[in-house]
């Protein structure tokens, strides 16, 4: 795996993965920060997870959002105190169980994002299914 970051402007970075895909980052508030891109991938790995999970266990699945709050140290290097993520999954006739143990098992187990972190930021989740309208 490789990423190559390059200054665009001013607290601008442009940053690039080995297929070509790029996305920006910035210091000042026109982009999302680095650290909102930490949240993002945490967001983004976990929910990954939950959406294969629960397809695996038949669960008809039709939305997932997942909602992150994270608190940060109040000097520098500001990093992660703590991570709260909340699942909101929709579907149809969804198992509660099974919700919880995809939610469990991503951050436990299979997320890498958030494994990586968790040696030194306290990690939570919770959930909540919305039922699908018909």
């Amino acid at each position: 795996m490789k990423v190559v970051t390059q200054w665009q402007q001013g607290l601008t970075f442009k940053g690039t993965n080995e297929a070509g895909q790029s996305i920006e980052m910035d210091g000042e508030g026109k982009a999302p920060s680095p650290m909102h891109m930490m949240l993002m991938a945490v967001g983004g790995c976990s929910s990954i997870d939950v959406v294969m999970i629960l397809a695996k266990a038949r669960q008809q699945i039709s939305d997932c959002v997942c909602h992150l709050d994270a608190e940060r140290a109040e000097n520098p290097p500001r990093v992660f105190k703590k991570i709260h993520a909340h699942y909101v999954v929709t579907g149809k006739s969804l198992k509660e169980k099974q919700v919880e143990r995809a939610c469990q098992l991503s951050m436990e187990k299979y997320c890498s994002a958030s494994l990586m972190l968790q040696a030194s930021v306290e990690i939570s989740h919770s959930f909540e299914i919305v039922e699908e309208a018909e």
